[in-house]
């Protein structure tokens, strides 16, 4: 007797709908083709002992399972409560009425209980996008799957659930969310505050003008400045996530397991990566092909602490997802692409010793090793970073005041209005959503110089040596602080402010 029933297959952040084909005869044997991996090819143990403990048997026949399309490669345990329903309809143990009407998934226990999966939300949006009835799943990823709207969402605890829901009619509970409300509930709720940063008036200025403007930010200062502790509060000043992309963000951690019992994610990634990390761990791949860090910060910050550390091919790696905003890995098979589209804040020590900028302590380092280290960062890489920020150590009395800084919250809604106004400016634009994004041609239309700041920063270049290469990134970081005030025109105090961000373009910067 043959039986069909539907699984998926996720391939970057897309689902593949997976026929589970099964076929019981005379004979003995079991042969399951289609590409499996091992996970998938040892699943027959798991199977035989959870049906057996559950008053269930695998047929003393010949048992061959397909999994359609054949030549796609199949991975993972997931594909057990699929296989496990279709060898009891094929061989009669329990109805299959109304098996076509779902995608099933779910790794099998010894007992019977059901382990999460991972991918739940695309595999959820293929089941609605291809006109399946309903998704059944573990319950730890019902929430999640329950994001997606007209698909009834079943989450279940034991495979004896489904074969009772099945054969006998037994009801399901559906799990449902109001997707918008979850999502706005949870929308203002940082994890860290800038109230809590003691000083810094001028530093938290400049994150400000990073957030407003979607620039890439390094922090430069000695160790116990407070880099790490601002570059952790930036996502609190970030503009809230829309809609969109909250479901863009949930996709790509839920392909990694990251949303158990979680709905839609609504605050905005914030991802730290050990300097010690692999290229493959920080750009995606493998041999199935997993997002890495990068992709895990769609949407929100990528923070490198101690960028030298990092090694330099991991660093180079970077350079191609900052341009483009989305990493695609290829294999002989298939080709899969991942968004990227975050903020990269770093932090360094500005010397090997790690106090050359700090005025109350020695310098250390000969000016040949702090060459040395510095270059241990590309100029391309560079190239990409539009803010050079330098943090000195808070003084005594700034720590030890009982006033709070100003809040994230106030911060926050002036960074709103300020991308408010460039999404109108670059409505209609292909890939420009704020001003990080612009290339030349949209800075000389958009950043219009006066004569005055024309003379300004041409004295500025010249004075303090600045490179060719500051010179755009001046114009964006300008733009932004001319947003934030609301004002139409890029004037000279705009760009007075912008030269004092691009320290390292400095000649002499090393003394």
């Amino acid at each position: 007797m043959l039986s069909k029933v539907y699984g998926s297959a996720v391939f970057g952040v897309e689902a593949q709908t997976i026929t589970v084909e099964v076929n019981v005869d005379t004979g003995v044997g079991y042969h399951l083709v289609g590409l499996p991996d091992n996970a998938i090819k040892e699943s027959n143990y798991r199977i035989a002992a959870a049906l057996l403990n559950n008053g269930y048997k695998i047929p003393g026949k010949k048992i061959t399972l397909n999994l359609a399309p054949a030549d796609l490669r199949k991975e993972g345990s997931a594909y057990d409560l699929t296989l496990t329903l279709g060898i009891l309809t094929a061989s009669g143990q329990i109805k299959s009425d109304n098996l076509e009407k779902f995608v099933i998934m779910g790794e099998l226990s010894l007992d019977g209980s059901l382990h999460p999966i991972k991918g739940a939300l695309p595999i959820a949006i293929k089941a609605q996008e291809e006109g399946f009835e309903g998704f059944i799943l573990p319950k730890e990823n019902a929430k999640e799957a329950a994001i997606v709207s007209d698909l009834k969402v079943y989450g279940v605890e034991n495979i004896s659930e489904v074969i009772e829901f099945f054969d006998k009619g037994t009801k399901l509970e559906q799990t449902t969310i109001d997707t918008r409300a979850e999502f706005y509930k949870n929308l203002d709720f940082p994890e860290f505050d800038f109230s809590d940063v003691k000083g810094q008036e001028s530093i938290k200025r400049c994150m400000e003008i990073a957030a407003a403007g979607g620039h890439n930010v390094i922090l430069i200062g000695p160790p116990g400045a407070g880099k790490t502790m601002l570059a952790k509060r930036l996502p609190s000043i970030l503009p809230p996530m829309t809609l969109q992309e909250a479901l863009e963000t949930t996709k790509i951690h839920s392909v990694v397991g990251k949303t158990k019992n979680m709905g839609l994610m609504s605050q905005r990634p914030f991802r730290s990566p050990h300097h010690t990390i692999s290229d493959v761990a920080l750009v995606g791949g493998g041999s199935y092909p997993q997002p890495g860090e990068i992709s895990l910060s769609h949407n929100g910050v990528l923070f490198l602490d101690e960028l030298p550390e990092f090694k330099r091919g991991v660093l180079e790696v970077l350079r191609q997802p900052l341009e483009d905003r989305e990493v695609t890995i290829s294999r002989a098979r298939f080709t899969v692409t991942y968004p990227s589209s975050f903020m990269l804040v770093a932090s360094m020590n500005p010397s090997p010793g790690g106090y050359f900028n700090d005025p109350d302590a020695p310098v250390t380092s000969s000016p040949a090793e702090m060459q040395r280290y510095l270059g241990k960062i590309s100029g391309p890489l560079l190239d990409r970073i539009d803010i050079h920020i330098e943090v000195t150590p808070v003084p005594f009395e700034k720590l030890s005041e009982e006033r709070k800084g100003e809040g994230s919250v106030e911060i926050r809604k002036r960074v709103t209005a300020a991308r408010e106004i460039q999404t109108k400016r670059f409505d209609g634009l292909e890939n420009v959503h704020y001003n990080a994004q612009m290339n030349t041609k949209q800075i000389r239309e958009f950043c219009k110089l006066d004569e005055h700041s024309k003379e300004l920063l041409k004295n500025a270049m010249e004075r303090l040596n600045l490179s060719a290469r500051a010179y755009d990134r001046i114009l964006k970081v300008a733009r932004t602080i001319a947003d934030l005030e609301n004002t139409q025109a890029v004037n000279g105090n705009h760009i007075g402010e912008a030269i004092q961000y691009r320290s390292l373009d400095r000649e002499g910067w090393l003394g």
